[in-house]
């Protein structure tokens, strides 16, 4: 198989760009993911708990709004937490500004495109007004670290963040059996949610061989996993469900309740046959098609189980298998992935996005994603964004596409560089006669530029 750099940057990295070369071999690109992560450092998003400082000086400043109701100090306390969410919502904003700086300025792009799609395999987003903003310093805590580690690990921080425990309303799930069930009333009881997507969307698949027994078991083993707003993510073994739990024919835990039994389920559905041909199924889909060659997800199964889920033998599998590597230009982009390759490919300046105030940030570049079809940040559903290229292409969709191809450019840069420079900048050797063309015929550099950015070459990947 011979490397192309272009093809790697377009399919496996964040798109081509004229001031970033494209990687010149496989081994590069596996390199720089196992080095240090630059690219964070430069625009950096605060972690997790950083973050989740903030819910709580939200959820105080909403319970004192309420205390000051008919009394004289609630205008001000009603003012002081419309700020302070206000400013939360803008912090949120900027987190996607940072989000997108990192996209186009990185000679790691491959790194970027697997925290997007780790990210989406463990979505898990804030549903009130404390943690709705929570999802980018989710990632940065969950999954950018342990991109080139094991997936038990990062499985194992993603089930036990806040967040996830927060949208699969598993912070109050308690044992039926419970010291706690026993001693309140008012407890909410045994919630299967996050079980049945541990095993469902996170490890075995939605065919995979479990059963509602199964899940279940995994739900009363789960009992304990909680958080608080003071000290994060806690196991109470109050409320966990005692006695031994039994999950595809093992059992856990017996003696006292403890985090260790739970851990060590989730190490081994990480480590599961099935699991490995689900995770190999979900990168051949996103990297390649939507109907992968079989051979691709086998050879990737095979390296995932033979490295016990090390993700770097795994990425390895990846990029040395030809079928990974087929000449045409195939999945097309979502929206995100199509609005931060087309700021990569026009070189947008770090400071024109650091300059961008709130408003005409969201303006410019986080509300377009939401008529392209990616509300960004709110997924539909636990199952995260859909990868088959039918869910973006559709009449709205292209519609917003071509709106904002045509329009954004020209407020991003304060000169648009020649449309013929930009069709070999944004697509190399992928630049058809007919985008050079276009390039050529457009009346404005503006239309030309927006013929480019519209084109399907530029739309696929």
């Amino acid at each position: 198989m011979r490397f192309d750099g272009e093809m790697a940057e377009i399919r496996f990295g964040a798109g081509l760009s004229p001031l970033v070369p494209p990687p010149a071999s496989a081994e590069a690109m596996l390199g720089r993911l196992q080095g240090p992560d630059g690219i964070a450092q430069a625009f950096p998003v605060p972690g997790f708990d950083e973050a989740m400082a903030g819910g709580r000086t939200f959820w105080q400043l909403r319970q004192e709004r309420k205390r000051q109701e008919g009394k004289p100090g609630y205008e001000a306390a009603d003012k002081a937490f419309k700020d302070f969410r206000r400013a939360r919502n803008h912090a949120r904003i900027g987190w996607h500004g940072q989000r997108l700086l990192r996209h186009i300025h990185t000679r790691d792009g491959f790194r970027e495109r697997l925290a997007l799609f780790w990210a989406d395999h463990f979505t898990a987003q804030g549903k009130n007004g404390a943690l709705r903003v929570l999802a980018a310093p989710y990632a940065e805590t969950v999954i950018r670290p342990h991109l080139a580690g094991r997936f038990e690990d990062m499985l194992i921080a993603a089930v036990t963040s806040p967040l996830m425990l927060h949208y699969l309303d598993q912070k109050d799930s308690a044992g039926p059996a419970s010291w706690a069930a026993k001693r309140r009333k008012r407890l909410a009881g045994l919630n299967e949610n996050l079980a049945r997507e541990v095993l469902e969307l996170h490890t075995l698949g939605v065919d995979g061989p479990y059963s509602q027994t199964d899940v279940r078991q995994l739900a009363e083993l789960f009992t304990g996993l909680s958080f608080s707003g003071k000290d994060g993510f806690v196991f109470r073994p109050g409320m966990a469900e005692p006695g031994s739990e039994t999950v595809l024919g093992k059992a856990y835990g017996g003696g006292n309740p403890e985090l260790e039994q739970v851990l060590a389920a989730l190490r081994d559905l990480a480590r599961h046959p099935a699991t490995a041909r689900h995770i190999a199924r979900k990168l051949a889909v996103h990297f390649t098609s939507d109907a992968p060659e079989q051979a691709l997800v086998d050879h990737l199964a095979a390296q995932y189980r033979a490295g016990n889920g090390d993700l770097m033998q795994v990425y390895a599998a990846l990029l040395e298998h030809p079928a990974a590597w087929a000449p045409e230009l195939g999945n097309v982009k979502p929206p995100y992935d199509f609005l931060a390759s087309a700021c990569r490919a026009l070189a947008v300046p770090e400071a024109r996005i650091a300059r961008l105030k709130p408003g005409p940030l969201n303006g410019l570049l986080l509300a377009p994603l939401t008529p392209m079809g990616q509300r960004w940040e709110f997924a539909a559903g636990p199952d995260g964004w859909a990868e088959a290229d039918t869910a973006w292409i559709t009449p709205q969709a292209l519609a917003a596409r071509l709106r904002w191809a045509m329009a954004a450019p020209r407020r991003l840069l304060r000169e648009l560089p020649d449309p013929r420079a930009f069709a070999e900048a944004a697509l190399g050797s992928y630049a058809n006669e007919r985008i050079r063309f276009a390039a050529r015929a457009a009346e404005t550099r503006s239309e030309g530029i927006g013929l480019i950015l519209s084109s399907p070459a530029f739309q696929r990947r």
